[in-house]
């Protein structure tokens, strides 16, 4: 019974899942706690300030009003469940809002009433936009001093180049109450006339004057908005409470499809990892296909494995609450898929799910625990922590007792630091970031490895290595008959071959160049799949270090508005930071500007402009390429663990008769 009750509940009920998006500050989670409050779900507002939010539950976020991580709550509203994912607005968390992305039906962005479209509203909007989204703009922050809802209207028609149509308007700026432009009351015809450029029909009538009716308008109004046509745009305070239920209608009404079946057979995403005390590893999925209950065994498509689930759980801010079932369109919190990871598809018809890279970290650092004794308990953590968020690329080098990250700035260095403390009582050091640099073949060379000693082994190796074209990666191509070298053996090499390209000559990953498997030979008695394994690191580091090897270094796109006197200020630092710039669009007293700059050179640039500009200047920055650099430029490293060009030592360690040097 309580299943049938369940599956009543589903049938009778609209879902959406609503993320809101927004850089820092601009008022997400306020937002969140007024659309819970407004909603009936609580009965007291949350304040970011004081560290009540709903959604603002780690002590970290607690600590410094920010959110780090996204979070997932729901309400019901107008016979509708709104699964509202809170994502986090700085850009060093960016890949939390990108994993998000590819489980939402619609968005809202928050943009300030005073800031107006900020450096990462622009990133968000461009993700948004190549997805094509269903979104509602929310200008926030209306009762703010200097709070402009007008002028910022107009600047996000300019800056994001969409079909952004207002449907309210602030008449009285003493209550800021928005009032409607678009309802039953006042189809508004400059709307109308917005409306008719995309649908015939009403062009027809527009263009004949004829009567059009709200209903029908509206109808075109919701279809467009769906299709990512136009963007509505509404206004308001999330911290007065002002404008939440126009909002909460509108998400109702517009983001939501009229008919949006489902299929029948599973098929889900795993679109985060949380541990929760009490609980272990919990996978959040979202399905787009059939459903899962308590102690379903599901098909893990991305891993080929099957897993049986223990217990299913609908997320509630903080709590996780006991459902036992989720449904197609829904999301949940799942126990049991301890081998799964964030980004498998589940079911045996799993689609792949869009992607979008909003940003590539290029920053690596080594942690190191204070005390020796908590090395072990440090890489457990940071093992957790990258299995929450796989943009760390934790790489963990037991025998050098070092552990590295990927991240992508200063903040985020401070949030790891105190998460491995509060969370995991462990103190750690951080060591200064580096630029991520790559290698790159200089020339065509070969690369060769005899690996037949001590017996029982043999794997004969012989690679052809040349540089490929600027940002097309690693091609691999055999051309040797199988009479010389087994298919299972080849495949073992082509396997391997990726890894053995994480360190190249100058301890970078190696990328853009071609490799062909030309010649090799096996035996018949003495020959194992692991020789070849064995094999070809060497064969790959023989032939880099015949071809030689250039670095490449990361360079970022960016976009810099500023006031015209600064000019000149401004060109002379990309310069001296070895950037360039295209010809400056100017107007009046503003100037945009356009180019490329070397992150090893610009990593501190934002803040300076900053500075320069008395916060007047606004910059926005993408990653761009990665372009070749001379040696004075970039900054080699030492090869991680043992070289596969010391052979001897190399094989005894592949082979686990090395002892670890801290042994």
């Amino acid at each position: 019974m309580q299943e049938f009750k369940k599956l009543i509940f589903y049938l009778n009920q609209k879902i959406i899942n609503l993320g809101i998006v927004a850089h820092a500050d601009a008022g997400k989670t306020t937002l969140t706690d007024q659309f819970l409050y407004q909603s009936g779900t609580i009965k007291t507002l949350g304040d970011v300030d004081k560290g009540t939010s709903h959604t603002d539950f780690l002590e970290v976020e607690k600590q410094r009003g920010i959110s780090i991580r996204s979070a997932v709550t729901t309400i019901f509203y107008n016979n509708t469940k709104i699964n509202i994912i809170d994502t986090p607005g700085h850009i060093d968390f960016s890949a939390d809002v990108e994993r998000n992305l590819r489980i939402l039906d619609a968005v809202i962005i928050v943009v300030s009433a005073v800031e107006g479209v900020q450096a990462h509203t622009e990133n968000i909007w461009d993700a948004i936009s190549k997805l094509k989204i269903p979104c509602i703009i929310f200008i926030n922050k209306t009762d703010r001093l200097g709070a402009d809802p007008e002028l910022v209207f107009e600047e996000i028609k300019t800056e994001l180049k969409s079909c952004f149509v207002a449907i309210q308007k602030i008449e009285n700026i003493e209550d800021n109450e928005p009032q409607p432009l678009w309802n039953s009351d006042k189809p508004n015809d400059t709307i109308i006339e917005i409306l008719a450029e995309f649908d015939d029909k009403l062009l027809k009538s527009f263009i004949n004057e004829e009567s059009i009716s709200f209903e029908i308008a509206d109808k075109v109004f919701k279809q467009l908005v769906q299709n990512f046509n136009i963007i509505p745009t509404l206004i308001g305070s999330a911290k007065k409470g002002l404008g939440i239920i126009p909002l909460l209608n509108a998400v109702v009404n517009y983001l939501i499809p009229d008919d949006n079946p489902h299929e029948s057979e599973l098929n889900a995403l795993i679109y985060r990892i949380d541990y929760i005390q009490g609980k272990g590893k919990i996978a959040g999925l979202r399905l787009f296909g059939g459903n899962i209950s308590n102690k379903d065994i599901i098909y893990n498509a991305t891993k080929d494995i099957n897993e049986k689930v223990h217990q299913v759980w609908q997320y509630n801010g903080a709590q996780l609450i006991d459902t036992g079932l989720v449904e197609a369109g829904d999301i949940a919190a799942v126990s049991g898929l301890n081998e799964s990871s964030v980004g498998d598809l589940i079911g045996k018809v799993a689609n792949d799910i869009p992607n979008i890279s909003m940003f590539t970290p290029l920053l690596t650092l080594q942690v190191r625990s204070v005390n020796d004794s908590d090395y072990a308990k440090l890489g457990e953590a940071l093992t957790i922590l990258s299995d929450e968020d796989p943009s760390l690329e934790l790489e963990w080098l037991n025998d050098l007792q070092e552990f590295h990250l990927k991240i992508m700035g200063w903040i985020q260095i401070e949030i790891l630091k105190q998460t491995l403390d509060n969370r995991f009582g462990v103190e750690a050091v951080f060591e200064d970031p580096t630029v991520i640099y790559r290698e790159t073949p200089k020339k065509t060379a070969e690369g060769y490895a005899k690996y037949w000693m001590p017996k029982p082994c043999w794997a004969i190796i012989k690679l052809k290595i040349e540089p490929g074209e600027s940002g097309s990666g690693v091609q691999y191509e055999s051309c040797l008959s199988t009479d010389k070298v087994q298919r299972k053996y080849q495949n073992e090499i082509e396997r391997t071959f990726q890894k053995a390209l994480k360190q190249g000559p100058k301890g970078w990953e190696v990328t853009d160049l071609k490799i062909q498997l030309i010649d090799g030979e096996d035996h018949e008695i003495h020959s194992r799949p692991g020789d070849f394994v064995i094999a070809t690191p060497m064969a790959i580091m023989n032939g880099l270090i015949n071809s030689d090897t250039d670095f490449l270094e990361p360079y970022i796109g960016f976009k810099i508005k500023a006031p015209l006197n600064l000019l000149g200020a401004i060109t002379g630092d990309i310069i001296k930071m070895r950037g360039s710039f295209n010809s400056p669009a100017i107007n009046n007293d503003k100037v945009i500007i356009t180019g490329e700059l070397p992150l090893a050179t610009s990593l501190d640039f934002p803040v300076k402009l900053s500075s320069r500009s008395g916060g007047k200047a606004k910059i926005k920055t993408w990653f761009e390429t990665y372009r070749k650099c001379s040696e004075e430029h970039a900054k080699a490293r030492e090869y991680k663990g043992v070289n596969p060009l010391d052979e001897a030592k190399y094989i005894l360690k592949a082979r686990k008769a090395l002892q670890d040097s801290n042994k």
